[in-house]
């Protein structure tokens, strides 16, 4: 019997012919089209240069390109690919957990070129050394403007003095103040090697490539991101140490997931087998009595919380601060270009360093001394 198909299409809201068409055997669109694809021609070729080993899509793309072939973009290919399930699957490698007992190893590394930006639009660039107790998990941060030989035996001098003992042995990775170079070799640079004897602990280096040796002190460089959050929310120099400072105790206070207890509490344990640091005079003979800071575009750089003037051409350099007495030297390499008698006023400019630095935005060249003049004054007032 013949259904009535306009009631049906009425019924169901829908239009009475397309009823009819699935009453006389319709399926609807397939759901997979076997359309032939331009790549099709080359899948032998595809397959065969995917099938080698460390091969990668982009490079099998790359090659077909170069070899004249019409393939169509990138996006298109790396689709086939999959698609056809060519796409190499990689195995992952596992990699055992090694725990150390307390007191035997410690892990540095280098959180690199950290950018972040006061209230006033001063932008400061800096890295933080990460030290890492392996067994309690116990960290130390700190701040430093460069990466030298000497950057990184001050930080670690301030790490053993913080946590009271020097470990058996420290691992590092391939960074050159530590590592020199020689063709496809590598060694501990001299120095570095006598920085360790004197200090009493050996140095071990990752594998390249391998960062997952160090992967204790890999993960708490995550923690020093949290940093990020106070961009644009602070002052000066000093702010960004103090808020590392912070973020440090807290690490060290959270409870550790690989542990199950702070880092706070394990050291308490681990300290007890760190060795002693070696006898003063040793530890002064590492530690550099100078400094270096930033010239700002103010032209004005920071020493112990307050700011003094440099001439304007050395803005954006680092330039070195050695303290005499009552007195800071100010050099850039080897040139003396500037000397302060420190103060306790936060803003230091030297007058002559000021009207250069007005003469690169003003116009009227005769006025520059007695608008220097002027605005120091109102300066020294505002400050007082």
């Amino acid at each position: 019997m013949k259904p009535n198909f306009s009631e049906l299409a009425r019924y169901y809201g829908m239009d009475r012919r397309t009823v009819k068409k699935y009453y006389d055997g319709y399926e609807g669109k397939p759901k997979t089209r076997n359309k032939s694809s331009m790549l099709d021609q080359y899948y032998d070729l595809i397959r065969t240069k995917l099938g080698i080993r460390g091969t990668t899509v982009k490079a099998v793309y790359e090659y077909l390109i170069d070899q004249g072939f019409d393939i169509g973009g990138y996006s298109n290919f790396n689709k086939y690919i999959k698609s056809k399930g060519l796409k190499p699957k990689k195995t992952p490698k596992g990699h055992p957990r090694f725990e150390t007992l307390p007191g035997v190893q410690a892990q540095a590394d280098w959180k690199e070129d950290i950018t972040m930006t006061s209230r006033s639009g001063v932008v400061y660039t800096f890295n933080v050394f990460n030290y890492k107790l392996g067994n309690s998990r116990y960290c130390h941060f700190t701040y430093k403007t460069n990466r030298t030989r000497q950057d990184v035996f001050d930080c670690l001098i301030a790490a053993f003095k913080s946590e009271g003992g020097v470990p058996k042995e420290i691992l590092f990775d391939n960074m050159s103040s530590v590592v020199d170079l020689n063709g496809n070799h590598r060694y501990v640079n001299p120095k570095m090697k006598a920085f360790a004897d004197d200090f009493g602990f050996k140095i071990r280096l990752c594998k390249p490539r391998h960062s997952f040796t160090k992967g204790k002190v890999e993960v708490s460089n995550k923690f020093i991101d949290w940093l990020l959050a106070y961009d644009h929310d602070f002052d000066t120099e000093e702010d960004i140490v103090k808020i590392i400072k912070k973020i440090n105790h807290k690490v060290n206070m959270y409870i550790n997931q690989a542990t199950n207890v702070p880092p706070v509490l394990l050291f308490q344990k681990e300290k007890e087998y760190l060795s002693p640091l070696p006898r003063t005079s040793i530890v002064e003979s590492y530690m550099s009595t100078d400094r270096r800071a930033k010239v700002h575009k103010d032209s004005l750089l920071t020493y112990k919380g307050c700011r003094y003037s440099v001439p304007p051409k050395y803005i954006d350099q680092y330039v070195l601060l050695k303290q005499l007495e009552n007195v800071l030297q100010v050099y850039y390499n080897t040139e003396l270009i500037a000397v302060h008698t420190l103060s306790e006023r936060k803003i230091n400019y030297h007058s002559e360093h000021y009207k250069q630095l007005l003469a690169t935005s003003f116009k009227e060249k005769e006025d520059i001394d007695s608008v220097a003049a002027a605005n120091l004054s109102h300066m020294d007032k505002f400050l007082k």
